[in-house]
């Protein structure tokens, strides 16, 4: 913290105040022109000129989450808290920052080389197979009206079988399991999309043998950091393992082999699709302990007219939802094994990149209630992927799906996933897109 002038450190009190309410005003309006280094300066001075502002200190924390300064931020916020315990926003925010903070130490501790312990190589010959479905939302009662009938029970009934077979099962979950928790992010009567799915509803995820959730999406947090964590709390208690605030890894162990997996998503919020460099780093620090590491990502823009995987980054409604080709050959690159991609709502492309499956998108699953379902909006399918124990592709079927009435999974007898991803795939990534079979199965 920079020093004050002597002078300023022996004026009264009312002068002190004058002077930090002016550095206050000035850390703001830097803040607004997101000129960190700015706000930062500013924001300093008015702590050390009325160290009793728990302004100053609160807005200091986002000038130093601009600059990604994780322990700066956690710092400043921590002395919110001491400041006024019932500050009404610290709280939905500083979980979000200790997160990027542990990240940033996981890192830095795999850069230093050695591992915390060798591990003795997989079984010769073991593989997994692996079953990923698309974005899963179960129901909100936000706004009310939109929970399934019978409480959500059958639900997913005509798609369990589908789910369950298979070493292990992973799903998107799209929006919080919390029975708690505020929105600010809309009104009951406002046209925007904020969801909430009963904790009881976790159950229906753990009936069909869900083993892994990315919980990194635009959602995760529509009812605030205590729903998050009510979430994760629900996850944890149904055995189901899952990655997305930063910091959380998913490992789970099938054939010898150790799994882990990583979500990411285009926010702070979430391990940062759009800082990939950090994404490469934690990657590899992951990669440095697991056999086989799958990366989810949710990213790209929205809606019927997303199908395809551009060159160049992607942007809706003037978020940046990252540049897809550049992050997910970067996190094969690093260690990843199988990327699974999320967020634009319809089906996207596959490639096989260094004998890694990338899925660009798996589009809906099961959506009830909330979700243009029209066209290829409501088609789905449950990705199923063979990999060999050192991450290769070694075998893959579409299982096509579609959503029926109000968002009820059900199998496509048409196989429209089928006939889509094999032409998306053959436009958007000639050289290297999969090849797909009239039955579904996939290969290079």
């Amino acid at each position: 913290m920079r020093a004050l002038p002597l002078a300023l450190l022996l004026a009264p009190p009312a002068l002190a105040q004058e002077s930090a309410e002016a550095h206050y005003a000035a850390g703001v309006a830097a803040l607004q022109q997101k000129d960190a280094d700015a706000a930062i300066a500013a924001l300093e001075a008015c702590t050390a000129a009325d160290p009793a502002r728990a302004d100053c200190w609160w807005e200091l924390g986002w000038a130093r989450w601009l600059k990604s300064d994780w322990a700066g931020v956690v710092q400043a916020w921590d002395k919110v808290k001491a400041l006024e315990p019932d500050h009404p926003q610290v709280d939905r925010h500083i979980g979000t920052a200790r997160g990027n903070l542990e990240v940033q130490r996981m890192v830095a501790a795999a850069a230093q080389g050695a591992p915390d312990t060798v591990r003795t190589p997989p079984p010769e010959g073991a593989t997994v197979r692996l079953r990923a479905a698309g974005d899963v939302m179960l129901g909100t009662d936000f706004p009310a009206g939109n929970l399934p009938p019978n409480d959500g029970a059958g639900l997913l009934d005509a798609v369990g079988p589908l789910l369950r077979d298979a070493d292990l099962t992973f799903v998107n979950l799209e929006g919080p399991l919390c029975d708690g928790g505020f929105t600010d992010k809309c009104g009951e009567g406002e046209n925007c999309y904020a969801f909430r799915s009963p904790t009881r509803y976790g159950r229906y995820l753990a009936d069909v043998g869900v083993d892994l959730a990315s919980t990194a999406n635009n959602h995760a947090s529509d009812f605030g950091d205590t729903c998050r964590m009510e979430t994760e709390a629900t996850l944890d208690a149904l055995g189901i393992h899952y990655s997305g605030r930063p910091g959380t890894i998913a490992t789970v162990e099938h054939n010898g082999l150790k799994i882990g997996l990583i979500g990411f998503h285009t926010s702070d919020s979430c391990h940062n699709l759009n800082d990939t460099e950090t994404a490469v780093a934690l990657v590899q620090a992951v990669d440095a302990d697991h056999d086989l590491v799958i990366v989810s990502f949710h990213g790209g823009a929205e809606g019927a007219k997303a199908l395809h995987v551009p060159h160049g980054g992607e942007r809706f409604y003037g978020e940046n939802r990252g540049d897809l080709r550049v992050f997910t050959h970067a996190v094969v690159d690093a260690g990843a094994d199988l990327v699974i991609g999320h967020g634009p709502h319809v089906p996207r492309a596959m490639e096989l990149y260094k004998d890694r499956l990338i899925a660009y998108s798996l589009g809906n699953f099961a959506t009830y209630g909330r979700f243009n379902l029209s066209g290829y909006l409501g088609v789905g399918l449950i990705l199923d992927v063979t990999l060999d124990a050192r991450g290769r592709f070694a075998g893959g079927r579409i299982l096509p799906t579609l959503q029926e009435g109000e968002g009820v999974p059900a199998p496509d007898p048409e196989g429209q996933a089928i006939d889509l991803i094999r032409q998306l795939s053959a436009e958007d990534f000639p050289e290297t897109g999969v090849k797909v079979a009239k039955d579904g199965s996939i290969g290079r």
